[in-house]
C-alpha cells in the first residue's frame, strides 16, 4: 500500500492528536526532528502549536502522509520566507514518517509529494532543509535529487559531548 498525501488538510483534533503521536513516536524512536528521547507529547505540543500558529498566520503549510487504516503516517511542514530577498524558496521542515512505516519508500513518497506541491507555490524555485548530521540524512535526502550546499560543525548538541553537524540542502525546482 501507499500513502495518500494532503496539503493543507483541515485541522481536526483527529489530525492534531494524529501528528502528536506521530512526532512522539519518531523522537522516540531516535528520528532527528528536533527532539531527543525520551520525549513526551506534552512536550512536543508546543512546537506543533507553533506551526499550526503560523498555518493560520499563512506562512505555513502542512503535507501530511494517512496510511490505508487512515493514521497519521509522515508530515513534512513547508514554512515561507519573510525577507524579501529570499521569497523565492520554501523551507522544509519537520519531515516524518512513523517508524512502522520506515523500509517501505514513504519517505521518498513524501518527499516526492513535497516536491509536487512545491511546484505549485507561486514564486517558488526551491525547497531547502535542514538535517542532523552524523545519521546517514544528508545521503537519503542527495538520493532524492537534494543537494548538500552547507555545513556547520557540532551546531547541534544532541547530548553533551554529542555534537552533530547541522546540514544544509537544497532541492532546486527548475
Amino acid at each position: 500500500m501507499s500513502l495518500t498525501f494532503t496539503l493543507d488538510p483541515a485541522v481536526t483534533p483527529t489530525l492534531r492528536d494524529g501528528i502528536l503521536d506521530l512526532w512522539t513516536d519518531v523522537s522516540n524512536a531516535g528520528g532527528a526532528v528536533g527532539f531527543v528521547p525520551p520525549v513526551t507529547r506534552e512536550a512536543i505540543r508546543p512546537s506543533l502549536v507553533k506551526h499550526f500558529a503560523a498555518m493560520t498566520e499563512g506562512q505555513s503549510r502542512l503535507l501530511v502522509g494517512h496510511d490505508e487504516t487512515g493514521d497519521v503516517a509522515a508530515t513534512a511542514f513547508f514554512t515561507f520566507n519573510t525577507h524579501h530577498l529570499m521569497t523565492h524558496w520554501v523551507w522544509l521542515y519537520t519531515v516524518m514518517v512513523h517508524p512502522r512505516h520506515q523500509g517501505k519508500g514513504y519517505g521518498r513518497d513524501l518527499l516526492a509529494a513535497a516536491e509536487e506541491s512545491a511546484r505549485t507555490f507561486d514564486g517558488i524555485e526551491a525547497i531547502r532543509l535542514t538535517c542532523r548530521g552524523g545519521l546517514g540524512l544528508e545521503r537519503f535526502y542527495g538520493s532524492c535529487g537534494y543537494k548538500e550546499v552547507g555545513r556547520i560543525p557540532d551546531a547541534i548538541r544532541v547530548a553533551p559531548g554529542d555534537d552533530r553537524d547541522d546540514v544544509i540542502m537544497l532541492l532546486p525546482l527548475d
